[in-house]
């Protein structure tokens, strides 16, 4: 947000609470095929490091039958153990030959675990994937999927992992299914891929005008951040500490995993004439009502330097405020406060809704919906508003509703900022830093999208190579 004292904060709390259902699973199927259809499926792999933040696998399915596949009634299965017992996980497509608003990815928990597999990621195509005439393939499926906190995985116990299949080859320890029927490979003991995976696959959304940046930049000064409509902040002001400069140059983008990352940095030796903080935003407030959605790395700890300055890292809307108490303000936060800070002793993350406010004396209309946890590490991030509700979701989970009384009633712009609350959290004079990263941002205009939803629209940019998109119309 960009303005802020302190806040008057709702009394739910809310903790996120990320469960995956089990998806009951019969015995395999002792016949594999039927006489007219068959199915192959071919396997290869790049993440094959030790540590690895997300596993690659890549698939290519063949019809070796002799009749005609509508590949919308394929699955395929991949079989890995969880990397813990409340690990939640999240399904990507880097590109397809097929498209990758035709690929979906969901998962599902083995009714009897082995020490090789407890979950499942089930491959499916939508029926804009089409056919496959006998002897065709799909060609490349380049599919990942990663922890929803980004964490290291251990593929090696993983049923369906294999280290050296660094090129395409036939591999039996994934199952491919037509029409429920089982026609390639063989699931882990006591298992076979007959049920439903425990979420359903999600088509993509339907088009809509929207705003899409993958953040793929060279510097603060590369021209197209302000041709993409961006604005790095320079101008001094609030939020913050009084006195802090806003450092254009601190916003920085590198690639990781392969894909871009901006990296807002905000830091400080205790002083306001050495703190400095970061800001970007979009120039246009023209985003209403729509969905919004933003993968982000929250950092509880410093990248040098003692730990403990009140930090808020956001993502977040907004318009400016006409006159104390103007109906007409808006704001949607999420607000994440790794040290604490306005009371609160400890981590905690805000969602917040904005009636209006006034800054002095301070008075807020709001509301909150609060989670008193860490939050280090990726998440992503949706808002959704129609014409009744604002509801926000963390990793895929419903975090928040709030109510009618607070819709926008102008258009906004759309922010990402890192900054100080005071210099009250940690009073040394030694330089330290914090990190706030963004993987991309996405706005739908006046369409609700599920997460799943979002997650489709994000693969179907990144499998056709686009980096950048605004079809938004002027407010």
């Amino acid at each position: 947000m960009r303005f802020a004292k302190k806040r008057l904060r709702a009394t739910a709390h809310t903790a996120v609470a990320v469960a995956m259902g089990a998806a009951a699973l019969t015995a395999l199927p002792t016949t594999a095929s039927a006489a007219a259809d068959g199915l192959s499926v071919q396997y290869r792999t790049s993440a094959t490091g030790a540590g690895a933040d997300q596993a690659e696998p890549w698939f290519k399915v063949k019809n070796t039958g002799t009749t005609s596949v509508q590949l919308s009634g394929v699955k395929v299965r991949y079989y890995f153990k969880a990397d813990s017992a409340g690990a939640t996980y999240r399904f990507a497509c880097s590109w397809a030959v097929k498209g990758c608003a035709n690929v979906t990815g969901t998962f599902g928990t083995l009714a009897n675990p082995t020490a090789t597999a407890d979950r499942y990621l089930e491959v499916g195509f939508t029926s804009g994937a089409g056919s496959l005439a006998p002897g065709a393939d799909t060609g490349d499926l380049q599919l990942r999927f990663f922890q929803s906190n980004w964490a290291s995985l251990n593929q090696s116990d993983d049923y369906s992992f294999g280290a050296s299949r660094t090129s395409y080859g036939d591999w039996t320890k994934v199952t491919a299914q037509l029409g429920g029927t089982l026609l390639w490979g063989e699931a882990p003991a006591g298992n076979g891929p007959t049920d439903p995976p425990t979420d359903p696959p999600t088509d993509p959304p339907a088009e809509g005008a929207a705003l899409f940046d993958d953040f793929n930049y060279s510097g603060h000064t590369d021209p197209r951040i302000s041709a993409n409509g961006w604005n790095v902040r320079s101008n001094s002001g609030g939020p913050g500490v009084p006195g802090a400069t806003w450092a254009p140059e601190n916003v920085t983008f590198s690639t990781t995993g392969g894909n871009s990352i901006m990296n807002l940095e905000t830091s400080t030796a205790g002083t306001a004439a050495s703190t400095e903080q970061t800001e970007i935003l979009t120039r246009a407030t023209k985003f209403k009502n729509g969905t919004y959605a933003a993968r982000v790395r929250f950092s509880d700890a410093p990248k040098y330097g003692p730990d403990g300055d009140r930090l808020v890292q956001t993502f977040f809307t907004i318009n400016d405020l006409k006159a104390p108490m103007a109906d007409d303000y808006a704001e949607y936060d999420f607000e994440y406060l790794p040290n604490g800070g306005w009371g609160e002793p400890a981590n905690i993350l805000y969602t917040t809704s904005w009636e209006t406010y006034q800054p002095d004396p301070w008075v807020a209309v709001n509301q909150h919906t609060e989670a008193r946890q860490s939050f280090s590490g990726w998440h992503d991030l949706v808002l959704t508003i129609d014409n009744s509700t604002i509801k926000y979701y963390i990793d895929g989970q419903l975090f928040g509703t709030h109510g009618a009384q607070y819709l926008p009633e102008r258009p906004m712009s759309i922010n990402f900022n890192q900054w100080l609350i005071d210099l009250a959290g940690q009073t040394s004079t030694t330089a330290r830093a914090y990190d706030q990263q963004v993987d991309y941002v996405l706005h739908v205009k006046d369409q609700v999208l599920t997460p799943a939803q979002v997650t489709a629209r994000l693969n179907a940019y990144r499998g056709a190579g686009t980096r950048f998109e605004d079809t938004v119309p002027g407010a």
